[in-house]
């Protein structure tokens, strides 16, 4: 049956139908919401908050706030993040060759916020230690993470980093939580559900 694929056999190439460009193109201008309706559906999947850093040319750092860290293989190590193309710091990341990946714990609520908005020195008073990627490692975190440029590409409004992990670290403790457009902290574990 065409479109479908069994063991043992490959599909031909009737079976593959792509949908045509134009019909993307029009699907995409329809779209039946809002940018707000989207971002609140969105913000029902909770995820993680990182402060993402990078030493910039002059000597410095850069740093912002991103719930957008996923993982994407184990074999290479690989992970993602993604960047709005009108951030003034893009160019910096573009540039850099290696950055950090720190995941905040529940007791950074005020950091995430930090590195969020506008600043004249987001790292002033902010405990760090020097990564082998010569880009912070944020004292208290629940997990590091130190990585090389391994692919970019430019999508949408973001430009998304796929990273190469070179080392990783866990920390303790619970992590801090983005749900509803709120920050909020990790629930404790139930007895008995820690993984074997």
């Amino acid at each position: 049956m065409a479109g479908t694929v069994t063991i043992g056999h490959f599909p031909t190439a009737a079976a593959f139908r792509p949908l045509a460009l134009p019909k993307l193109a029009a699907a995409r201008s329809a779209h039946l919401f809002t940018d707000r309706h989207f971002r609140d559906a969105l913000a029902q999947f909770a995820t993680g908050v990182t402060v993402i850093c990078a030493r910039v040319p002059d000597g410095g750092y850069t740093g912002f706030t991103a719930n957008s860290f996923n993982s994407v293989s184990l074999d290479p190590p690989l992970v993602l993040w993604s960047l709005k193309r009108s951030a003034t710091n893009l160019p910096a990341f573009e540039n850099a060759e290696r950055y950090t990946i720190n995941v905040l714990a529940h007791g950074q609520v005020e950091l995430a916020r930090r590195f969020s908005r506008p600043h004249v020195d987001r790292f002033a008073g902010v405990p760090f230690r020097m990564g082998s990627a010569g880009a912070p490692l944020i004292e208290g975190c629940v997990a590091w993470f130190e990585c090389s440029h391994y692919a970019r590409y430019s999508l949408g409004d973001h430009v998304l980093f796929i990273g190469e992990v070179e080392t990783c670290e866990r920390g303790s403790g619970a992590a801090l939580l983005f749900h509803q457009h709120r920050y909020g902290i990790t629930p404790p574990p139930e007895r008995g559900s820690e993984p074997k």
